[in-house]
């Protein structure tokens, strides 16, 4: 039998496998690693974006816990026992919003970090020695765990607000319907995960299947977050089930008043609205306005009207009556139904963004489709709040006449 000749291909020196490369990693190496690892931790945010943010979470935790804080100062009180009275105030304020078991552990933590106390061990033997040990370490190390559990907090309820979120946005239009004569478009910011804003335009019938009217609505719950969202899907509820039934305009506004009153908790949680109800054959727009930011009806020819007829918010008063009236939307007119948070908000010198930079975006892009108008002025209101953070939700509805 030949032997097969020796491959050296295949022979490997196996002392390389038990030895580990010694070589460090070069700059670049290292350098990409920084890179990366940086990256991660900041989403690829710039240093002014993480700044920005910053000052934007810097404000929002304050405004909360100063709104348990009392500035004011005592006669008699020096400045320094003043200073001290408010730190001990905003303290507490963070404090209580701490679990008792969290507020135990945070305060431990502090004692060990603030006194830095020390524990002795003496070793006996031939030798003795004594290892002093200091529990600031410690104290860092619980502070460390108070942050996990808070964060563990933090993961679990923005899961649930996210779902909660999903739900919201299932409940809102996601596309304007095909209404003869009209065009429209709508967005909405919420100032939180959920909001207390609501817009819908939806079909009804009117007279029978063969006689089609539309609603067109914008509502404001009073508050933010899950409270106001909550209110606004019962709203929605409202609204689906007695548009349904054959009934006019104020009977369907002051049956929602009834509901919204039974859920208000005696007034503390009421609605602003707009219901509108649009006639394609006649051009009419039949409307109440419940308490709501007058929508603005800039005509063709560039004078303004206010839709400011209706009467109280919905919840308040249970026998409230609402009036209501008609307005004729002609080929080049501009309708704009928006929530407070879009005219009131706010800059760093506390001005507000108000109506007429509304008003003047409307007549500069008059001959524009309206999704292209609400584009615009959103980018308008970001550049007019620069840093500042968003107080309420943000919703505007545009609607031109064709």
């Amino acid at each position: 039998m030949q032997s097969k000749p020796y491959n050296h291909s295949h022979h490997m020196d196996t002392s390389t496998l038990s030895q580990p490369s010694t070589t460090p990693p070069s700059p670049r190496d290292f350098a990409g690693r920084v890179d990366r690892f940086w990256r991660r931790v900041t989403d690829g945010l710039a240093l002014n974006q993480l700044w920005s943010q910053f000052r934007t979470d810097a404000r929002a935790s304050y405004k909360m816990y100063s709104r348990e804080i009392d500035p004011t100062r005592d006669e008699g009180v020096r400045k320094g026992r003043h200073y001290f009275n408010l730190a001990k105030q905003f303290f507490w304020a963070i404090l209580e919003k701490l679990s008792p078991a969290r507020r135990v552990l945070l305060l431990l933590a502090l004692l060990l970090i603030l006194f830095n106390p020390e524990v002795s061990w003496t070793a006996s033997g031939g030798a003795r020695e004594t290892l002093n040990v200091s529990l600031a370490a410690l104290g860092g190390l619980l502070m460390f765990v108070l942050l996990i559990m808070e964060v563990t907090d933090r993961v679990v309820m923005k899961r649930d607000l996210q779902i909660a979120r999903e739900i919201q946005m299932w409940l809102l239009p996601s596309h304007p319907p095909q209404v003869p004569g009209l065009e429209i478009a709508f967005g909405t910011r919420p100032a939180n995960t959920v909001a207390g804003d609501y817009y819908d335009i939806f079909a009804r019938p009117s007279g029978g299947e063969a006689k089609k009217t539309f609603l067109i609505t914008v509502a404001d719950v009073a508050g933010k977050s899950i409270p106001a969202a909550l209110l606004m899907a019962t709203f929605q509820a409202s609204l689906k089930t007695l548009s349904s039934t054959r009934c006019s305009l104020a009977q369907l506004v002051d049956g929602m008043n009834h509901y919204a009153c039974s859920n208000s908790q005696d007034g503390l949680r009421f609605t602003t609205a707009f219901v509108g109800e649009y006639d394609a054959a006649s051009r009419t727009l039949i409307y109440i306005n419940a308490g709501h930011n007058a929508p603005i009806l800039r005509r063709g020819s560039g004078s303004v009207e206010r839709l400011d007829v209706g009467g109280l918010p919905l919840g308040i008063q249970s026998d409230a009556r609402f009036g209501d009236s008609v307005v004729k939307l002609e080929a080049g007119d501009w309708l704009a139904i928006f929530t407070d948070g879009l005219v009131e908000a706010s800059n760093d010198r506390e001005e507000e963004y108000g109506e007429e930079r509304l008003i003047s975006a409307m007549q500069a892009g008059a001959t524009l489709p309206p999704q292209q108008v609400l584009s615009r002025v959103m980018v308008d209101l970001d550049a007019f709040i620069g840093d500042a953070p968003q107080h309420d939700d943000v919703t505007c509805m545009l609607v031109r006449a064709s």
